[in-house]
């Protein structure tokens, strides 16, 4: 988010309505220049003030409209007047056009002159800037991908028979022709331009199949000859700087690329199959700015929970979850919001997926003996005050943990457990005696990914029996019997352009946060411990359920009944 008015200007006007301090202002400016960031950025992730509150003082202090892109329907024309590649340069798209012939453009920052002169230049039109949020101009850049889908089966297709023409003598020198390059490149934007976490390369009997994992859903997309599959893998290895003649052990491998105006991290894994090698290319594309709670999904109780904890001095704070369900990205959050002047920050991770200005970040290398284990004793001997290990996988790495947790250090990690009370018995399984377990435990959250409607083709509808019965059914299963927690109205996605027909775009958590309290210690050490102890004392304080916080997301309209029950019982 860009500063588009003078900082002294937000500053009085944030003080005048008792928001901020002068004294908190500036030190969060200070905070906000240590991580090389955005103090807007800062004002949200501190949760100062709102993104929708900043959005219309600034429309408001600079006399322009805020363009409300989300409820409105994009004049497609209009957006193809400016290339894609100077809407993203420049943060601006052409939305509409007045009567007298002006053209709307939606600017991340209106008071850039020197873009609105450029544009008029361009487009010999005179410019009508409003203000737009960074999520509606990514939907309107979204609409620029609807033209390359339909161009880039039939671009691929002319460089496969292009690569299959070729006579060049070894597939290390095909790997490096043109043909194979552009494949390459074209699956990788096309990957971004839907927002896809993963690619995956398959070797099939007959074909190479490629899929695309887009909020969580893998897809196929294309299908491949298999005579294209031994170049295409060589270079994909070219650029990983994996082995090109070996082909029976699993490799894993790192690059980075530019696609379009953006640099992403693509973390490269291939492993032998049957017929071939399998490729998986994970794409970590880098954050404008760290995510808040609420952005997560971490609101309400959960979000009041999670920040008490995160100011204790020592103890363990676990996130919890079945792989690929956000923990990872939910102990950056916590990183961030720890990351001060006042501490140091180191982690052992594997693999580190994004740098964080001054945090340590450790990466696990076993040929070099960097274990989770070894990492962690060694960062125990660099002074820490706090510790991310990236997942607690063994014995030895538990134990470490928390005798640092006893020892004054707070430690952030994670499990591989289905929810927050069994983690409980994980640790146990690990060698952690009940009473240590209770000691150092201060928060277990578990939490799952959902995909969000779609906001540019949202819609209502009365909820079915059927849907009820559902419901109810499942609240009754965690001991919930009242239907006052079930919505009477649900929402979905009627499927546009912008979510390519799906109705949905993007992902948030649903949570459920477990505070390890003085009852719930004394529920740990006890003989016949179980988490259904844990639960119904949990319950009996006020804990809420992953599946009752995805029915308060559902009744926000953020997500739909499918969903929640998807994820739940996956």
């Amino acid at each position: 988010m860009h500063l588009p008015i003078p900082l002294p200007l937000l500053k009085n006007k944030l003080i005048q309505e008792n928001l901020i301090s002068s004294e908190r202002f500036d030190a969060l400016v200070a905070e906000a220049e240590r991580r090389d960031g955005n103090i807007l950025d800062v004002l949200i992730s501190e949760r100062i003030v709102a993104e929708d509150y900043l959005n219309d003082f600034f429309a408001s202090s600079l006399g322009v409209g805020l363009a409300d892109l989300s409820s409105q329907k994009i004049d497609e024309t209009a957006v193809r007047m400016l290339p894609e590649d100077i809407a993203r340069q420049r943060l601006a798209v052409v939305f509409g056009q007045e009567p007298d012939g002006a053209l709307d453009v939606a600017m991340a920052n209106p008071s850039d002159l020197e873009t609105i002169e450029f544009l008029t230049e361009r487009l010999k039109k005179k410019i009508k800037p409003y203000l737009a949020k960074p999520e509606d101009l990514n939907r309107v850049f979204s609409l620029y991908g609807l033209e390359f889908t339909q161009n880039f089966k039939k671009v691929i297709e002319e460089n496969i028979q292009e690569s299959l023409r070729s006579r060049t003598k070894t597939i290390e020198e095909a790997a490096t022709q043109l043909p194979i390059a552009a494949i390459v490149d074209n699956i990788l934007s096309y990957a971004l331009s839907l927002r896809a976490s993963d690619i995956h390369f398959e070797i099939l009997q007959e074909n190479m199949l490629v899929r695309y994992r887009i909020d969580g859903i893998l897809s196929e997309i294309l299908k491949i000859p298999k005579e294209v599959h031994p170049i295409l893998v060589a270079r994909i290895k070219i650029l990983a700087g994996l082995k090109l003649d070996e082909h029976r052990k699993p490799q894993d491998g790192r690059f980075r690329h530019q696609i379009a105006s953006q640099l992403v991290d693509i973390r490269v894994s291939s492993i032998p199959t049957f017929y071939g090698e399998k490729m998986e290319m994970r794409l970590l594309a880098s954050a404008e700015r760290p995510l808040s709670f609420e952005e997560l999904g971490i609101s309400g109780t959960n979000a009041k929970i999670v920040s008490e904890n995160l100011k204790k001095a020592y103890g363990m704070i676990l996130s919890c979850g079945p792989t690929g369900s956000g923990k990872t990205t939910t102990l950056y959050t916590m990183m961030n919001m720890l990351n001060k002047p006042t501490v140091n920050v180191v982690t052992v991770e594997d693999p580190i997926e994004y740098n964080i200005r001054y945090v340590n970040q450790t990466q696990i290398n076993s040929e070099a003996g960097i274990t989770f284990a070894a990492g962690l004793r060694s960062l125990l001997r660099q002074d820490p005050n706090i510790i991310m290990v990236g997942e607690i996988r063994d014995s030895e790495t538990a134990g470490i943990a928390v005798e640092a947790a006893l020892t004054g250090h707070l430690i952030l990690s994670s499990l591989h457990t289905n929810d927050a009370p069994t983690a409980i018995p994980r640790l146990f399984d690990l060698g952690i005696p009940p009473f240590l377990a209770a000691a150092t435990l201060n928060l277990i959250l578990a939490q799952r990914l959902v995909r969000r409607i779609c906001e540019s083709c949202v819609y209502s509808y009365d909820i079915t029996p059927a849907i009820k019965e559902l419901i109810a059914k499942q609240l009754q299963e965690i001991g919930v019997k009242t239907e006052a927690e079930i919505p009477k109205v649900l929402f979905k996605g009627k499927g546009c352009g912008v979510c390519n027909e799906t109705g949905y775009r993007g992902r948030l958590g649903i949570f459920e946060a477990l505070e390890i309290t003085d009852n719930i210690k004394k529920t740990i050490i006890e003989p016949r411990f179980s988490p259904e102890t844990v639960r119904r004392e949990a319950r009996a304080d006020g804990f809420k359920t992953m599946f009752e916080d995805g029915l308060d997301k559902i009744q926000l309209g953020q997500t739909t009944i499918e969903e929640v029950l998807r994820v739940i019982r996956e």
